[in-house]
This record gives C-alpha cells, structure tokens and sequence, in this order.
C-alpha cells in the first residue's frame, strides 16, 4: 500500500536537504537516487528522521509507493538528464501526477515539458528553490511555476518546509508551464548584480581608502543593522573577518580572483535582451566576472599599462547612500523583466507577492523588500518601482551619492561596473528628452528605415532623402 506523500529523486546537496526537512516537518517522503549506493548511507544520517523516508533502489518501487495523484519531486541536473528522466517515469506514471523540477533550468525548456507531459494528462512543475543548502534544509524561498491542479497537490506540502516571514509561508505559484524558473532565473540576476556591488564596495575601501579588510568587514556589520540589512551584506561582514588559518592573511586576500557563474545571470540578461528590457547592473555583474576569469591577461594588461588605482575615499556614510540607490535600482531593473515577460507569457505575475517570498529563506532577502511589495501592493504608476513615491524619495535622497562615488572612483582608476550601470540607468529614465534622435537619424540615413516626428503621427523621412 502506497505509503508516501512525495518522492524526492536525487540525494544530492539539495535533494537530501529538501528531503531531510520534509521529513522533519511529518512528511512521508520515498527517496531514491540514480547511485543507489547514496540511498543508504543518506537514511543512516537522517537519524531520528528516517522513520519518516521510505528508500528505494527500483525506480518502479519508488513510483508504486507514492499515495495517488503522484507527487515526485527530481534533484537533478537539468538539461538532458531531465529529458532522459521524462522518458523513464512517464510510462510509470497515471493521469494526475505531477512531476517537478526543482534545479536551476532555462524556463523555455520548462514550458516545452509541461506542452509534453500535458499530452499524457501528467502535470510538470518548474520550481525555483533558493536559499542553498542551509536553506533547504531548514526552509527555502520556493517560485513555484505549474498548473492549479498540481499546485492544489504541492501546497500543503510546500507550505509547511518554506522559510516564514512574520508567519507567512515564502512560497506561492508564481503562474502556469516556465513562470517559477523564470522568476527564479531573475532573482538569480538581481543577486549577481547585489554582490558585484557589494565587491565593488569592498575594492573602493580596500584599494581608494586603504581600510584592511576586517575593518571592512565592521563596515557591513554595521550597514546590516539599518537599510542596508540583508542576506549578503550579512555574510560579506562574516567573512571579512577571517585570517587564513595556514598564512594568517586575510582570508579573503588567499582566494583566487576569478568568479565563478552557473549561467542563471546570463539567462536573465539573455531574456532581458529577448524582451526589450534593460538589465544594466546585472548586465554587468556578468560581465565583471567573466573579465574575472581572465586572470593571465588582466596581469598582462596591467604590466602593459599600470594597474595604479589612486586613493579615494568618499567615506562610509557616502558608499552606503550610494549602495541603496544602486540596490533599490538593480531591484527595479529586475521587476521590469518580470513585468515584460509577465505580459509576454501571459503569467499575470504578482509582482507584490513575489516581493513578500523573497523575504525570507532565500539569497537576495532583504529589509527593501517589504518596501517593494508595498509599493507594488499600491500600485505605482505605469507599474514603474522607480515611479513609486517611497522609491521616488529614496532615490532623490541617495542618488548624489552614487553620482559622487561613480565619478570619483571612476576618474581614481576604480572599476565600478554595476554600480555606473545602476547610475546609468536612472540618469537615462530621468531625462524626457535624451539623445536616441541621433540614432533614428542616423539609421533613416543609412537603411531609410524612418523615423516618428514630434508634432504629427505617422512614418517619415529626413531631408537628406529629398
């Protein structure tokens, strides 16, 4: 007799935490993993939890346990093996289940899956699942994209292993097929662009004002108890504060520097592009750690030309202003990408709630967004967070400060690419007028491709036509 609610395929990193916190919650969850060799070694570890997982080797014993509509929760690569596993447990599967997706996939391929297995009357399932591992394991912000059947099946699930807010549960359907990833795939963006901020933070005092970095640390310790409070600028404090227990260097000075990237920052400015939308801080966030990776020609330009970065050192109060202005920015710049896919998808996305379950659990929470959804909650004009009166104000407020640190670490040799991109982006919004006629000129010039006039509709040509 079928005894468990859920099964959860592939015990990895985040698979086994998902699995461990469901159990913990009473959930009766069947695990099994493509190396079955994992599958006992997993349940000796979950101790006191293990009455509550049912392992199994067979992929046909793991389905034929499960309490009907099926549930099967898959941690794994996305990509081919997804595919691959499609193939395996659609034949095992009866109308009425639902199969998820909870990796890091590319939502166009999530949207075709669900076209796929809605031809056998089966549910798929893009979950976005963020936190890591202390996150699943003890609760995630989870951006669930799918049907109302299998969200109907998902929710009293999800629900009870989600990071809380004040009470409220970080997990909602975000809108049907690729919605969740989607939305996932931008939180990811907006993360990449708050931690290059928060380097380039770092380099202004390490390098402009010559601060070592556990004081630097102090600095974000201290920024983490006001408007500044988050996740990241929390664990940047931390680790600014360890020495290398080999060297007794900064720890932070022994790591190589060459970011790494999974490919969700990418997506989100692919999407951006694909969408019309610009993404400038997270554009560049990508772009600053793919120039990270090339270690040997950064040194060879600097033997070439000098590397010299001249002091600068516009003081702590300034560079936090500037971070908020550029944060609340980067925020702004994702929630217009969901907007234009929102429209374009015909997801109805909430933009509100999405604010609130990324309060909790996930990476990129942080005390601005209980601003953002109660700014989305209002109702901005043109639906424009920048447009919003508390976003308005803060950015009057803190916007010199970013011009000030932008332009003094610029002209004192200090790159600064998300941040000059944030501050690019509003100085662009801000004017009615800009200088996009050039280009219209110069394209009717050259491909007779017309232009709109100011003082009458319709499609015209310049004079150097006549």
């Amino acid at each position: 007799m079928a005894r468990a609610q859920i099964g959860v395929y592939g015990l990895g990193t985040m698979g086994s935490a998902l699995a461990l916190n469901m159990a913990e919650q009473g959930i009766e969850v069947a695990v099994t993993n493509r190396e079955t060799s994992w599958i006992a070694d997993f349940v000796a570890e979950a101790k006191d939890l293990a009455g509550n997982l049912h392992p199994h080797e067979r992929l046909e014993d793991f389905i034929a346990d499960l309490a009907t509509p099926r549930v099967i929760l898959f941690m794994i690569p996305s990509g081919k093996p997804m595919d691959m596993m499609l193939d395996q447990v659609i034949p095992l599967l009866e109308p009425g289940d639902t199969v998820i997706d909870g990796g890091n996939a590319d939502f166009h391929l999530t949207r075709a899956r669900s076209e796929r297995l809605a031809e056998h009357d089966l549910h798929f399932v893009g979950m976005g699942v963020s936190g890591g591992e202390q996150g699943a394991r003890h609760g995630p912000s989870m951006m669930v994209g799918g049907s109302e059947h299998s969200w109907a099946q998902l929710k009293p699930i999800l629900t009870r292993i989600a990071a809380r807010f004040e009470d409220d549960p970080c997990v909602d359907r975000m809108g049907p097929d690729g919605a969740g990833h989607f939305v996932k795939t931008v939180h990811n963006g907006i993360e990449y662009a708050d931690m290059q901020m928060i380097a380039e933070l770092y380099g202004l005092m390490r390098h402009g004002g010559g601060r070592i970095p556990a004081e630097i640390g102090k600095v974000f310790t201290r920024w983490n108890d006001g408007p500044l409070q988050s996740y990241l600028v929390e664990i940047t404090g931390e680790v600014l504060g360890y020495d290398d227990p080999e060297t007794g260097a900064p720890m932070i000075e022994m790591i190589l520097d060459a970011a790494g990237q999974k490919g969700t920052g990418r997506w989100t400015v692919i999407e951006a592009v694909r969408l019309g939308q610009s993404a400038s801080a997270i554009e560049a966030a990508v772009s600053g750690r793919a120039w990270s990776s090339e270690v040997d020609t950064r040194a060879e330009v600097e033997a070439a030309m000098g590397g010299a970065r001249e002091a600068f050192d516009p003081g702590e109060g300034a560079l936090a202003q500037a971070f908020l202005c550029a944060r609340a920015l980067g925020y702004a710049q994702g929630f217009r990408i969901l907007e234009a896919a929102s429209q374009e998808y015909d997801w109805a996305l909430d933009h509100a709630r999405i604010a609130e379950i990324w309060r909790a659990g996930c990476i990129i929470r942080s005390a601005l967004l209980d601003d953002i959804s109660d700014a989305f909650r209002a109702g901005p004009p043109r639906g424009e967070l920048i447009l919003a009166p508390r976003f308005t104000r803060l950015l009057a407020d803190t916007l010199p400060a970013l011009r000030r640190v932008v332009s003094g670490a610029m002209a004192a040799g200090h790159a600064v690419p998300a941040l000059a991109g944030a501050l690019s982006f509003i100085d662009t919004m801000r004017q009615s007028r800009g200088t996009a006629a050039v280009i219209q000129a110069q394209r009717d010039r050259f491909g007779y491709h017309g232009f709109k006039r100011v003082d009458r509709d319709g499609d015209h040509h310049g004079p150097w036509w006549d």
